[in-house]
Order: C-alpha cells, then structure tokens, then sequence
C-alpha cells in the first residue's frame, strides 16, 4: 500500500532528512587518503547520535539478506555499486567513493546518498572518467526530481533518470532503483531507474520517494554480490557511482528533503545542494 504522508509528517521527514546530509558531509570531509572505511561509519554514526535520531541502516535485514547490516553507512569504492559494508579497507588516492546513509527520528525516516573521489588518481584518464561519472549520475538524479511532478507517472521518473544514463552510455544497475520512503526506510512503491514515460503510479501531493541512480561506466547493468551478502559489484569490474535523495511531492512540485541544515538551505533546491557534491 502506497501511503500519503501530511504536511506534517513531511516536516517530521525533513528533520530525519538534514540529519541524513549532515552525516554524509562529516564522511565525505573525513575521507582522505589512508582513512579506513570504518573510521567513516564512526563518523556517521557520531553525526546521528548527536542529533538524538537513530541510524536506518544499523541491523537493517530484509528478507533477501542472510544477515543483518553491520554497519550505520554502506561505503562502496570503486567497483563496488551499492551496500558495500564498512571494514578495514583504507582509502587511496584516486578512490571514487559512494556512501549511503539513512536516520531515523520521531518514527520518519531520511535517506540519501553521495558519490566523491578522494584525492587525484595517478591515471589522468580515470580521474576524467570518474569526474564525468559523478556528474552524469547527479544529472540523472535531476532529472528524475525535476519529474516528479504531482499529475505525472512514475514511468516519467524512471524514463527521466535512465534517459540521462543511456544517452550518456552508462549502465544501470540491474533490477535496481528507488522507492517509497516514510516510517520505513523501504516502502510502496518502487522507483524504477528506467521505464516507459506515462506509465504507472500517477504522483500526488504526499507522496515521498527516494530516487537514486546508479551508473556504471563499462555500460553493462549486471553485477555480483559479495560474500559478505551485501556488497554489489559491477560484473565488468568497471567503476559505478550512485547518488540519492528523498523528495516529496508537493502541490508546488518537487521537494528535497535531504539537504543539510546550514543557514538558508530548507526549502525547494536543487538535486544536490551546495557542499554535497564533490569529484
């Protein structure tokens, strides 16, 4: 079931929302060479606890995982999609990062995610492949805000985001998109990355989604799954970048709720607000 939330609950998911970007620009400014990936969950971790939410990922277990999230961000480098868990591994330069990151606060939920290269790569032509990556994926993530309109399709969105992909000749990851979000961090209905425009779930005002592209440079949507159970990694072994946010439809269109909560910076903006983005 598909639920509407009021302008009140909005309010409530904006909250959960700026916590969500807030800790994801700690990581991002933490992350330097030689940074483990667990530093970086602590990081997160210290962000949403200060802000008295709780962490949406933390012992997350849907009924495809055999085990629970260990971790309160998924770090993904490189090769790695989406989900990747937080270990050990130190960061080099030249690293193209994704984090995802969810908080949860008062029982709403806020879910975002950022790609970023930490440092120059040593391969002039990686650090333009990378550069072009990321700024293709935000682009994506733009459009399909930008189409999230009350009155249109959900087919507009995905038809939006993948347009932006293919044109550029990315890959999509397979069978993968956004969805629902509110008390729960997954909810009715799914987002396609790609998808026939005028179809499907027409959008009103109420409805919050999480839209989150994820692009692969080699041009293939397949990947492989870890031993770990969760992270996702390009079948080519090519590089991908995934970037998210949570929007609410409104009678006025559109609506970011997961920007930080600098001074000036509620409101109607743009797919990724100052500071967010960086590579």
């Amino acid at each position: 079931m598909i639920e509407i939330k009021t302008p009140e609950e909005i309010e409530l998911m904006r909250h959960a929302g700026r916590i969500t970007a807030d800790a994801l620009i700690a990581v991002r400014d933490a992350a330097t060479v030689g940074t483990r990936l667990d530093e970086l969950d602590e990081v997160a971790a210290g962000v949403i606890a200060a802000a008295g939410a709780e962490p949406l990922f933390l012992h997350y277990q849907p009924g495809s995982a055999s085990t629970p999230y260990p971790g309160v961000s998924c770090i993904s480098v490189n090769d790695a999609v989406v989900h990747g868990i937080p270990g050990r591994h130190a960061l080099a330069a030249g690293d193209l990062v994704s984090v995802d990151c969810g908080a949860r606060i008062h029982g709403w939920s806020g879910d975002a995610a950022i790609s970023f290269t930490v440092g120059e790569h040593p391969d002039p032509e990686v650090a333009r492949s990378d550069r072009a990556l990321i700024a293709t994926t935000r682009a994506a993530l733009d459009a399909g805000i930008a189409a999230a309109r009350p009155g249109a399709k959900l087919g507009d969105i995905a038809h939006a985001i993948g347009r932006v992909a293919r044109d550029a000749g990315y890959g999509l990851m397979e069978n993968h998109g956004g969805h629902g979000i509110g008390r729960e961090m997954h909810e009715a209905p799914h987002v396609p990355n790609e998808g026939r425009p005028g179809r499907g779930v027409r959008l009103q005002p109420g409805l919050v989604l999480a839209l989150e592209p994820m692009l692969i440079t080699g041009g293939t949507d397949a990947y492989d799954e870890d031993p770990d159970g969760w992270t996702l990694r390009t079948a080519d072994g090519t590089r991908a970048a995934h970037i998210e946010h949570t929007v609410a439809i409104t009678e006025q269109g559109p609506e970011v709720l997961t920007l930080p909560s600098a001074p000036g910076s509620a409101g109607r903006a743009p797919a990724v607000a100052p500071g967010m983005a960086r590579g």
